[in-house]
């Protein structure tokens, strides 16, 4: 691919602007827009910052084991307790918007930032948003500060059936009818190779999969393991993705470690991680996007 290719691929994947795109890579509107109608080449340093996040919002297929194993080893550094986030009403609030705006978002809210802000913060009623999205943005702030309460209150919570099912009843009370329950029938993903569980297998695989503490991998290791299948067993109706991405932030928040933040912009690269470790069983995509969404997470909680 030529970095025109590059370019129109970030901006298909991403939803950027060219405006927001330029704002990515440090440069302006005009610079951008000459360089993807070919009045103009980028140069040497600017090609490896459109490759970067080229890779950082399409994904990739390929993963240098010595890059992977620097990144894990940074993101597991990154620590924080639910002691600290229940102490901290702004450290708190901070993880509560971003998770709820990206999640939400993933899935396909329209709400913006200030939107979700305005809803879940000051208890707005937004005119110009639908109510399926706000009651979506009320209901994950307070699945998660219901997470965050019970790992607090036992520090030897495990991830069981019964609190994966209470996670999804809490996510999506009033939203869908069979909130907290199995799907009945068989789904399939639009566009996607992956195979989903069936349906009278489901209840099975999740005992499984809940009673699978994969000891002998590390933590990031074991989200992607744990969120692939989790992903694929795809348990309910509905709200599968929010649900097992609030898994992933348990186990963090088990180990004390800083939960990974699956940002919207990279939600095409999530998507081929996830079904690359789902269709070929090789989790070092995921795994070094898991690493890379902790450091997200980090730098955002620490500025």
């Amino acid at each position: 691919m030529n970095y025109q290719e590059y370019l129109k691929s970030i901006i298909k994947a991403s939803g950027w602007s060219q405006e927001q795109l330029a704002s990515q890579l440090g440069v302006t509107f005009v610079t951008v827009n000459s360089w993807i109608n070919s009045r103009s080449k980028p140069r040497a340093k600017a090609l490896v910052r459109i490759e970067k996040l080229y890779f950082d919002t399409v994904g990739t297929e390929t993963v240098d084991t010595n890059i992977l194993a620097k990144l894990k080893a940074q993101a597991l550094k990154s620590k924080i307790t639910p002691q600290q986030l229940v102490s901290n009403k702004e450290l708190l609030d901070k993880l509560t918007l971003y998770l709820t705006y990206h999640t939400n978002t993933i899935e396909g809210s329209t709400m913006t930032l200030s939107d979700v802000g305005d809803v879940i913060f000051d208890r707005k009623v937004l005119s110009n948003r639908t109510a399926i999205e706000q009651a979506e943005a009320r209901n994950h702030q307070a699945t998660l500060h219901w997470l965050i309460d019970l790992l607090n209150q036992d520090k030897k919570l495990v991830i069981s059936e019964g609190l994966i099912l209470d996670t999804h009843l809490r996510l999506m009370n009033g939203i869908i009818s069979d909130a907290g329950k199995y799907r009945n029938h068989a789904v399939r993903i639009l566009g996607s190779r992956v195979v989903l569980a069936n349906h009278l297998k489901v209840p099975e695989l999740v005992k499984e999969l809940s009673g699978d503490d994969s000891l002998k991998y590390d933590l990031i290791s074991k989200l992607a393991r744990t969120h692939a299948q989790f992903e694929q067993i795809h348990p309910f109706s509905d709200g599968n993705g929010r649900t097992g991405r609030l898994i992933m932030l348990i186990q963090a928040l088990i180990d004390s470690k800083v939960p990974p933040l699956v940002r919207k912009e990279r939600k095409f690269a999530y998507y081929k991680v996830l079904e690359i470790a789902q269709t070929k069983g090789i989790y070092e995509p995921l795994e070094l996007f898991i690493a890379e969404s902790m450091l997200f997470s980090n730098e955002l909680l620490s500025s």
